[in-house]
Protein backbone atom coordinates (compact mmCIF):
# COMPACT_ATOMS: atom_id res chain seq x y z
CA UNK A 1 0.00 0.00 0.00
CA UNK A 2 2.68 2.76 1.02
CA UNK A 3 4.49 2.25 -2.30
CA UNK A 4 1.13 2.66 -4.25
CA UNK A 5 1.22 6.11 -2.41
CA UNK A 6 4.96 6.90 -3.30
CA UNK A 7 5.00 5.73 -7.05
CA UNK A 8 2.73 8.85 -7.58
CA UNK A 9 5.08 10.80 -5.34
CA UNK A 10 8.13 10.08 -7.32
CA UNK A 11 6.28 10.50 -10.70
CA UNK A 12 4.89 14.22 -10.13
CA UNK A 13 8.32 14.86 -8.61
CA UNK A 14 9.88 13.77 -11.98
CA UNK A 15 7.26 15.72 -13.86
CA UNK A 16 8.37 18.84 -12.35
CA UNK A 17 12.11 17.94 -12.66
CA UNK A 18 11.56 17.77 -16.18
CA UNK A 19 9.44 20.66 -16.71
CA UNK A 20 12.19 22.80 -14.45
CA UNK A 21 14.59 21.42 -17.00
CA UNK A 22 12.80 22.07 -20.15
CA UNK A 23 12.46 25.96 -18.64
CA UNK A 24 15.79 25.70 -18.05
CA UNK A 25 16.84 24.60 -21.47
CA UNK A 26 14.52 27.36 -23.11
CA UNK A 27 16.16 29.76 -21.12
CA UNK A 28 19.82 29.49 -21.73
CA UNK A 29 18.60 29.64 -25.49
CA UNK A 30 17.70 32.81 -25.25
CA UNK A 31 20.71 33.28 -23.12
CA UNK A 32 23.19 32.28 -25.40
CA UNK A 33 21.47 33.85 -28.52
CA UNK A 34 21.88 37.35 -26.57
CA UNK A 35 25.00 36.91 -26.19
CA UNK A 36 26.17 35.87 -29.92
CA UNK A 37 24.07 39.39 -30.39
CA UNK A 38 26.07 41.46 -27.66
CA UNK A 39 29.51 39.80 -29.88
CA UNK A 40 27.98 39.94 -33.02
CA UNK A 41 26.91 43.44 -32.70
CA UNK A 42 30.14 44.54 -31.37
CA UNK A 43 33.04 42.90 -32.13
CA UNK A 44 32.07 44.48 -36.00
CA UNK A 45 32.25 47.33 -34.27
CA UNK A 46 35.85 47.07 -32.87
CA UNK A 47 37.40 45.57 -36.28
CA UNK A 48 35.95 48.83 -38.13
CA UNK A 49 37.62 50.90 -35.20
CA UNK A 50 41.19 48.96 -35.56
CA UNK A 51 40.86 49.62 -39.24
CA UNK A 52 39.91 53.36 -39.36
CA UNK A 53 41.94 54.53 -36.48
CA UNK A 54 43.99 51.53 -34.57
CA UNK A 55 44.17 50.53 -31.23
CA UNK A 56 43.13 53.67 -29.95
CA UNK A 57 40.06 54.28 -31.46
CA UNK A 58 38.95 50.84 -31.04
CA UNK A 59 39.27 51.58 -27.15
CA UNK A 60 37.16 54.57 -27.66
CA UNK A 61 34.82 52.67 -29.61
CA UNK A 62 34.63 49.97 -27.34
CA UNK A 63 34.20 52.83 -24.36
CA UNK A 64 30.90 54.24 -25.99
CA UNK A 65 29.88 51.48 -27.81
CA UNK A 66 29.67 48.48 -25.23
CA UNK A 67 27.71 50.08 -22.78
CA UNK A 68 24.72 51.17 -25.18
CA UNK A 69 25.04 47.90 -26.90
CA UNK A 70 24.59 46.08 -23.53
CA UNK A 71 21.82 48.02 -22.87
CA UNK A 72 20.08 48.24 -25.61
CA UNK A 73 19.50 44.36 -25.38
CA UNK A 74 18.52 44.47 -21.77
CA UNK A 75 15.60 47.10 -23.12
CA UNK A 76 14.67 44.94 -25.71
CA UNK A 77 14.97 41.44 -24.03
CA UNK A 78 13.69 41.93 -20.52
CA UNK A 79 17.16 40.42 -19.88
CA UNK A 80 19.90 41.86 -17.45
CA UNK A 81 23.24 41.75 -20.36
CA UNK A 82 26.39 43.11 -18.88
CA UNK A 83 30.49 42.31 -19.07
CA UNK A 84 32.34 41.17 -16.32
CA UNK A 85 35.53 39.99 -15.56
CA UNK A 86 37.60 39.31 -12.88
CA UNK A 87 40.38 41.86 -14.07
CA UNK A 88 38.07 44.33 -14.76
CA UNK A 89 38.59 47.44 -17.32
CA UNK A 90 35.45 49.58 -16.51
CA UNK A 91 35.21 49.36 -12.56
CA UNK A 92 31.36 50.89 -12.89
CA UNK A 93 30.22 48.50 -14.96
CA UNK A 94 32.27 45.26 -15.24
CA UNK A 95 32.66 44.08 -11.16
CA UNK A 96 31.26 40.63 -10.98
CA UNK A 97 29.10 40.31 -7.73
CA UNK A 98 29.91 36.96 -5.32
CA UNK A 99 28.27 34.65 -7.85
CA UNK A 100 29.85 35.78 -11.36
CA UNK A 101 33.33 35.84 -9.62
CA UNK A 102 32.37 32.25 -8.47
CA UNK A 103 31.93 31.40 -11.84
CA UNK A 104 34.31 33.34 -13.53
CA UNK A 105 36.73 31.45 -11.25
CA UNK A 106 35.97 28.20 -12.00
CA UNK A 107 35.97 29.77 -16.46
CA UNK A 108 39.70 30.06 -15.28
CA UNK A 109 39.95 26.33 -14.13
CA UNK A 110 38.07 25.10 -16.96
CA UNK A 111 40.57 27.00 -19.63
CA UNK A 112 43.48 26.16 -17.93
CA UNK A 113 42.49 22.39 -17.76
CA UNK A 114 42.15 22.56 -21.90
CA UNK A 115 38.92 23.63 -22.78
CA UNK A 116 38.24 25.80 -25.03
CA UNK A 117 36.59 29.87 -23.67
CA UNK A 118 33.88 29.23 -27.07
CA UNK A 119 32.62 26.37 -24.75
CA UNK A 120 33.05 27.40 -21.61
CA UNK A 121 29.41 28.67 -20.64
CA UNK A 122 27.39 28.37 -16.76
CA UNK A 123 23.36 28.95 -16.22
CA UNK A 124 21.40 27.98 -13.25
CA UNK A 125 18.22 29.19 -11.80
CA UNK A 126 18.74 31.03 -8.18
CA UNK A 127 16.75 32.61 -5.93
CA UNK A 128 14.06 33.89 -8.36
CA UNK A 129 16.27 34.63 -11.56
CA UNK A 130 17.83 32.32 -14.34
CA UNK A 131 21.58 33.28 -14.60
CA UNK A 132 23.88 33.03 -17.68
CA UNK A 133 27.26 33.38 -18.52
CA UNK A 134 29.70 32.83 -21.49
CA UNK A 135 33.22 33.04 -21.68
CA UNK A 136 35.06 35.70 -23.35
CA UNK A 137 38.08 34.58 -24.77
CA UNK A 138 41.40 36.44 -25.49
CA UNK A 139 42.04 36.41 -29.36
CA UNK A 140 45.17 37.55 -30.93
CA UNK A 141 43.59 41.03 -31.80
CA UNK A 142 42.56 41.21 -27.60
CA UNK A 143 45.97 41.24 -26.99
CA UNK A 144 46.54 44.79 -28.55
CA UNK A 145 45.00 46.15 -25.75
CA UNK A 146 44.46 43.18 -23.18
CA UNK A 147 47.86 41.82 -23.61
CA UNK A 148 50.96 42.10 -21.80
CA UNK A 149 53.24 44.50 -23.87
CA UNK A 150 51.00 47.64 -24.33
CA UNK A 151 52.37 50.53 -26.85
CA UNK A 152 52.44 53.95 -24.56
CA UNK A 153 49.73 55.10 -27.10
CA UNK A 154 47.54 52.05 -25.96
CA UNK A 155 48.37 52.50 -22.05
CA UNK A 156 47.80 56.26 -22.42
CA UNK A 157 44.46 56.03 -24.12
CA UNK A 158 43.55 53.29 -21.22
CA UNK A 159 44.21 55.52 -18.77
CA UNK A 160 42.04 58.15 -20.28
CA UNK A 161 39.23 56.29 -20.88
CA UNK A 162 39.43 53.78 -18.10
CA UNK A 163 41.08 55.16 -15.05
CA UNK A 164 40.75 51.80 -12.98
CA UNK A 165 41.91 49.77 -15.56
CA UNK A 166 42.89 45.86 -14.33
CA UNK A 167 42.10 44.25 -17.33
CA UNK A 168 45.80 44.14 -18.95
CA UNK A 169 48.33 41.47 -19.02
CA UNK A 170 46.22 38.27 -20.50
CA UNK A 171 48.08 35.57 -23.05
CA UNK A 172 46.14 34.03 -26.07
CA UNK A 173 43.50 31.98 -25.31
CA UNK A 174 42.72 32.94 -21.95
CA UNK A 175 39.23 33.93 -20.52
CA UNK A 176 39.38 37.34 -20.14
CA UNK A 177 35.66 37.83 -18.80
CA UNK A 178 32.17 36.84 -19.65
CA UNK A 179 28.52 38.02 -20.73
CA UNK A 180 26.58 37.56 -18.25
CA UNK A 181 22.86 37.50 -18.20
CA UNK A 182 19.83 37.45 -15.71
CA UNK A 183 16.09 37.30 -15.99
CA UNK A 184 13.93 37.50 -13.24
CA UNK A 185 11.34 34.53 -13.10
Amino acid sequence: MRILLVLPLLAACGAAAAAGNASNTALEREARELAGQFVGELKPKLKQAMAEGGPTHAIEVCARVAPKIADSLSVASGWRVNRVSLKSRNASRAQPDQWERAVLQEFDQRQAAGESPADINYGVTTRGRYRYMQAQGVEAICLVCHGQELSDEVQSTLEKYYPDDWATGYSLGQVRGAISLSKDL
